[in-house]
């Protein structure tokens, strides 16, 4: 019997945009590999974040002009349109189950934001 290997494909660090693109605790979006992807630039916190930018809710690419801020410790940001929530970390939505979007991984190298694919 044959046996078949399958490796794990690593991860790629993509280059996505200089930060001066990201406004300070807000964000903005990308098309990276033919995906719109929210940035956000959480500066009160010193952090960044990386998320789908189509809120599943209503199917519209709008999470990167939703307001970011804090539900106790965790990062959120809100849907512009409806105001379903969803955690930066975990992509997991704080006011309803029902919905989740994907989150990836985010690098600042000289003044350059990168997403990893």
């Amino acid at each position: 019997m044959e046996t078949l290997t399958i490796h794990k494909s690593e991860m790629t660090w993509q280059p996505a945009c200089p930060t001066s693109h990201i406004p300070e605790d807000g964000g903005a979006c990308v098309l990276l590999n033919g995906r719109q992807i929210a940035i956000f630039n959480f500066s009160r916190r010193g952090e960044w974040y990386a998320t789908a930018n189509e809120c599943p809710h209503r199917q519209q690419m709008a999470l990167s002009r939703g307001m970011i801020g804090s539900q106790g410790e965790e990062p959120k940001v809100a849907c512009p349109f409806h105001k379903k929530t969803f955690s930066l970390k975990s992509g997991e939505c704080l006011n309803d189950d029902g919905y989740k979007i994907a989150t990836f991984p985010i690098k600042i190298v000289d003044n350059m934001v990168y997403i990893g694919v």
